[in-house]
């Protein structure tokens, strides 16, 4: 065989090489929730969970940017269904704890599924568990995906050196993210402004993650997910028995009389962090600035990617949809 008649065939060998190599290259994720609070949290861990499953992602932690009572508890569930009680749970830590889980869905699969976290309490403080984990970690390797307030975020950026790094939250960041991508913000019909619940919960916190975050930020705003609808084929497939993501579902669907699906926010980011936008986004490029109120503002700039549409909203649900209802590979019994 000469050189010629070899070189198609060592081109081809590279090619799935690399294809292999990509695929078997798992994008390391920290994981901040506002869990407990709504569900689609919990679709959004599950699809983060499949990744893992798949080889596409290594969750390095999930933390919590609230406080419930259920919201610790309710981690450790989806973490151990599948078959991950040894990952880190972090929380905000507060005078007091916030309202619980209004559905009772939280409650419910606390009651009936195993976990090792049994109140925020044996949880690790976030901010110190967000640098621990990323003091460990390759530089440039990390992406966060935040699809709750920007608390943690906040804090994160204004800690100083510790135990386990002499760098600022500032230069820890810069230096082991690679990216953040963030279910936020929102455009308004005037094009401009929007009041956006993630946001404003703690404007303050998302004024600072805006303003001095040193990483690329990808947004997933309030009008992706929203026309993105969930839940019902999942609640409706009766081969899936015995799981805490059909079981959350069902009763929240069930308490809002919802027939249709419940909005997809937070699914999207993980979709996005994990895979990218293609084939079901694109981008525009743009700048916003938070007000003190928590609305957000487009600005002159290109700071932010900010999600847009590729493929119509029923068949991005579809393919989300079949991501939260994969079983896992190490599935623990209740």
């Amino acid at each position: 065989m000469n050189f010629k008649t070899a070189l198609p065939i060592l081109l081809l060998l590279f090619t799935v090489n690399f294809a292999r190599a990509q695929k078997h290259n798992p994008v390391p994720v920290i994981f901040d929730t506002d869990i407990a609070g709504d569900y689609d949290d919990v679709g959004a861990m599950a699809l983060l969970h499949t990744f893992a499953d798949k080889g596409e992602a290594k969750i390095l932690a999930t933390i919590s940017c609230n406080a419930f009572e259920t919201t610790a508890p309710t981690i450790s569930v989806i973490n151990t269904y599948f078959g991950r009680p040894g990952i880190p749970i972090g929380i905000v830590k507060k005078d007091k704890p916030n309202k619980d889980c209004a559905q009772k869905w939280a409650q419910a699969i606390i009651a009936g599924f195993p976990h090792n976290i049994k109140s925020n309490s044996q949880a690790f403080e976030a901010v110190s568990l967000y640098r621990k984990v990323l003091a460990s970690q390759a530089d440039g390797s990390v992406t966060i995906i935040s699809v709750g307030f920007f608390t943690n975020l906040a804090d994160l950026l204004r800690s100083g050196p510790d135990k386990y790094s002499a760098l600022t939250g500032v230069q820890l960041v810069k230096k082991k993210v690679k990216n953040l991508v963030s279910m936020a913000t929102g455009i308004g019909t005037d094009g401009k402004t929007f009041s956006e619940y993630n946001v404003n919960v703690d404007a303050a916190s998302a004024q600072e993650v805006f303003k001095n975050w040193p990483t690329p930020i990808t947004l997933s705003g309030f009008e992706i997910g929203e026309k993105i609808l969930t839940g019902i084929r999942l609640i409706k497939n009766y081969s899936i028995q015995n799981s805490p993501i059909k079981d959350a579902f069902q009763i929240a669907l069930e308490k809002d009389k919802n027939t249709v699906g419940r909005n997809s926010w937070d699914e999207t980011a993980v979709l996005t962090a994990i895979r990218g936008p293609k084939p079901y986004f694109t981008y525009r490029k743009l700048n916003m600035e938070i007000k003190d109120d928590g609305t957000d503002v487009v600005i002159p700039g290109e700071r932010f990617l900010y999600l847009q549409f590729a493929m119509e909203p029923e068949a991005i649900a579809k393919d989300i949809e079949q991501l939260m209802m994969h079983q896992p590979v190490k599935k623990m019994k209740r």
